[in-house]
């Protein structure tokens, strides 16, 4: 019950909801549950929340050229911009704040997605491995 609750509370975390999942999984490091396994579940929750961004980034950019939120024009330099710096941009994507909307971002652009998934994978897991390797 704890994995699975840890699991969903990252995974709507890494969505677009203002949500963080840091504060359970400290309560759940300090209350002596197995680091590895809250590792693995948040770091998976929040990795396919990232996903989520992604692929609604991906079905929402023609909805945002048509309601005028973006020009094309502007589109295709933050595509180049992003093809030649987005796997370096998306190791913020574990960052506060700004880490979320990064992920919507390459699913507008559509960046590679094994790359994104490299890239959101290794940010978001050594977050939660620093999380649990540095608290006592």
């Amino acid at each position: 019950m704890v994995y699975g609750t840890l699991f969903l509370v990252a995974f709507l975390s890494g969505s677009l909801l203002p949500l963080g999942s840091e504060a359970l999984f400290l309560y759940d490091v300090h209350a002596g549950y197995n680091r590895f396994a809250l590792v693995f579940f948040a770091s998976v929750g929040n990795i396919l929340g990232a996903l989520l961004n992604y692929y609604l980034g991906l079905k929402g950019e023609e909805f945002l050229l048509k309601r005028g939120y973006i020009k094309e024009r502007a589109l295709l330099r933050a595509h180049k911009s992003f093809d030649r710096f987005g796997g370096y941009i998306l190791l913020l994507s574990a960052a506060p704040v700004i880490g979320d909307p990064l992920t919507f971002i390459a699913g507008v652009l559509h960046y590679r997605l094994r790359y994104f998934l490299f890239f959101v994978a290794l940010s978001k897991t050594i977050r939660y491995a620093l999380l649990a390797l540095f608290f006592i």
